[in-house]
C-alpha cells in the first residue's frame, strides 16, 4: 500500500474513527465537529446511558467549554462548591479542602455536575448520524495508508486515524499493543493486566424533596467525604442543581479480597452485584440530609436500580499512547483513582490537545501522524502522572492503616500558604482548543504553557498560506468597461 503525502487541505482532511462515546470521546467528536474534521463515533451498547455520579470541573477545564459554547449550559446545570468537607465514620468532622482560594487563580468558580447531565450537553450538540451503536470493536488493523476497525457485528469501519477512547479494558489498546509486541516495540511495563486494589458503587437519587432532605435546596454543592476506620469503606454524597444527591461507595482491598473481586477483563458486574454491596452500605451514616439518622439507605431507596452501577478503580498510566495510525485518550491510555477526581478532566484536556494536533496535520502519511501523536504524549503524559501521583497520595488517606492516618493529618493541617502554592500549580493548565476563537482567561495565575495551542496557531497560519500560495489567481471581471445599450 502507498503512503500519502498530499498536504492537508478542505478536501483532503483526515478521516477519524473515534472508539467510545464517553466523555472522552465525545469531546473530542466536538472539537472536529467544529475543526471541520470527518469523524464517526463508535459506540458499543445499545443505547447512551452514562452511569456514574458527579464530576467536578474548573477553568482546567471550562475555558475550552466556552469556546465550544457549551459553557453557560454547563454552568445553568451545575451547582458551585468552594469545600470537600472530611469525617470519620461516624460523621465526626477531622478535614476540610477549601477551593476558594482558587477562584481568581483560574477566573472562575468549582462546578460540580452529574455525569449524565455533561454527558448529554455535549452529546446533543454532535449530529446523531455520526454516532453509530451497537459497534462493538472486536479487533484493529494498523495499515500504512488507511487504518480499519472491525466489530463483532461484520461491519468495518476504515479511516485515517483510529482513537481509543473506549475506557480502561480499551478493546482498541489491546489491538494496538499486539500489533506493537509482534514488532517488539511494546514497554514491558505496558505488557502486564491492570492494577487496582477497590471497587466502587456509585449511583444518582431521583428529584428529592428540600423539606426532607434540607441540603437539596441550598445554592452551593454539599460535599461530605466519611472514612470509617473499622471498616474497609469510605463514601461520600454530593448535591446537584437537579435536587438530587449523587452518592459513591468505595472497598478498600486487600490480597485476599482483591482475589474475591477478580473480574477478568470486565469491568462491571451488573444488577446483582450492585445491590449486594448497597445492601452492605445501607446502614453507613451521611452527614448530608439535615436530620440525625440519615443513611446512605435513605439514598439507595431513591435511586432506581439502573442508576446504580458497580465497577473497578485501576490506577495505571500506559507508557505506550500511540502507534502507527492508532492514538489512545483517557482511560484508555490512563486510569487514575477517583479520590483526585481528574478522570474526566485529564480525558477532556486529551482530546483538547489532541484535537488541536489533528487539525494541523501537514499530510496523512503515518509519519506525520506519529509525530502529531508525540507531539501530544509530550505535552500530555508528565501532566496526566501529576494527576497519577496527587490522586493516589489522597486516595492513601482512606486507607486503614498508619499511612492513611498521616495523609489525613497532614491534609487538616496543612498551612494556608503551602495549600495556596499547591493550588496555583494544580489549576495553571487551562488548554484551549487552537482553532476557535480563544476564550478570555481571567486567572491571576497565567496558564501554564500549551504546546499544542502555541505551536498547531504557528502551523496552521502557515498551511493557510501555503495554500493561498497555491490558489489560482482569480481572473479580472468581466463586464464591460461601455456596454452597449440597446
Amino acid at each position: 500500500m502507498s503512503d500519502r503525502t498530499e498536504p492537508i487541505s478542505p478536501g483532503a482532511r483526515p478521516h477519524v474513527v473515534i472508539v467510545g462515546a464517553g466523555i472522552g470521546g465525545l469531546t473530542l467528536a466536538l472539537l472536529l465537529e467544529r475543526a471541520g474534521v470527518s469523524y464517526v463515533v463508535l459506540e458499543k451498547t445499545s443505547s447512551i446511558k452514562p452511569l456514574g455520579s458527579a464530576i467536578a470541573l474548573s477553568g482546567q477545564a471550562t475555558y475550552v467549554f466556552r469556546q465550544l459554547g457549551v459553557f453557560e449550559e454547563f454552568q445553568q446545570k451545575s451547582l458551585v462548591y468552594e469545600e470537600v468537607r472530611g469525617h470519620d465514620g461516624n460523621c465526626k468532622p477531622i478535614s476540610k479542602i477549601d477551593l476558594r482560594p482558587s477562584v481568581p487563580m483560574t477566573g472562575t468558580d468549582w462546578h460540580i455536575i452529574a455525569r449524565p447531565i455533561l454527558y448529554d450537553i455535549i452529546y446533543d450538540k454532535i449530529p446523531k448520524e455520526k454516532i453509530l451503536l451497537n459497534k462493538r470493536v472486536v479487533s484493529i488493523v494498523n495499515g500504512d495508508d488507511r487504518a480499519r476497525v472491525d466489530c463483532t457485528d461484520g461491519s468495518s469501519f476504515e479511516g485515517d486515524i483510529i482513537v481509543g477512547a473506549d475506557g480502561a479494558y480499551s478493546p482498541v489498546r489491546q489491538g494496538l499493543f499486539e500489533w506493537l509486541k509482534k514488532n517488539d516495540n511494546l514497554p514491558s511495563s505496558d505488557d502486564v493486566p491492570l492494577p487496582y486494589n477497590c471497587v466502587c458503587l456509585v449511583g444518582q437519587t431521583r428529584e428529592l424533596n428540600p423539606e426532607e432532605f434540607p441540603d437539596i435546596g441550598k445554592s452551593l454543592c454539599s460535599f461530605d467525604s466519611m472514612t470509617s476506620t473499622t471498616t474497609p469503606y469510605t463514601w461520600a454524597t454530593f448535591t446537584t442543581k437537579q435536587r438530587t444527591f449523587c452518592w459513591m461507595v468505595v472497598e478498600h482491598l486487600n490480597k485476599s479480597s482483591s482475589k474475591e473481586h477478580d473480574i477478568s477483563k470486565n469491568s462491571d458486574w451488573g444488577l446483582e452485584a450492585a445491590e449486594a454491596m448497597a445492601q452492605i452500605a445501607r446502614d453507613f451514616p451521611i452527614v448530608n440530609g439535615g436530620k440525625s439518622g440519615t443513611t446512605l439507605g435513605h439514598l439507595i431507596d431513591k435511586t432506581d436500580k439502573n442508576a446504580i452501577s458497580k465497577v473497578v478503580l485501576e490506577e495505571k498510566v500506559f507508557k505506550t499512547w500511540f502507534g502507527g495510525r492508532t492514538v489512545l485518550l483517557g482511560d484508555a491510555c490512563h486510569k487514575l483513582n477517583p479520590a483526585g477526581g481528574a478522570g474526566a478532566l485529564s480525558a477532556i484536556q486529551d482530546a483538547t490537545c489532541l484535537a488541536n494536533w489533528i487539525n494541523v496535520l501537514p499530510s496523512l502519511a503515518v509519519k506525520d501522524l506519529e509525530s502529531a501523536f508525540k507531539e501530544y504524549h509530550t505535552e500530555r503524559y508528565p501532566l496526566v502522572m501529576g494527576y497519577y501521583r496527587s490522586s493516589a497520595t489522597l486516595a492513601k488517606g482512606f486507607e486503614k492503616n498508619t499511612l492513611g492516618a498521616i495523609v489525613r493529618y497532614i491534609n487538616s493541617h496543612m498551612p494556608k500558604w503551602l495549600w495556596v502554592m499547591y493550588l496555583k500549580k494544580m489549576v495553571a493548565y487551562r488548554p484551549q482548543a487552537s482553532f476557535l476563537d480563544p476564550a478570555e482567561d481571567k486567572g491571576t495565575v497565567r496558564p501554564k504553557g500549551q504546546p499544542s495551542l502555541a505551536k498547531t496557531r504557528l502551523l496552521f497560519e502557515a498551511l493557510l498560506k501555503k495554500q493561498q500560495a497555491k490558489a489560482p489567481t482569480p481572473l479580472p471581471p468581466t463586464t464591460p468597461t461601455n456596454p452597449v445599450v440597446v
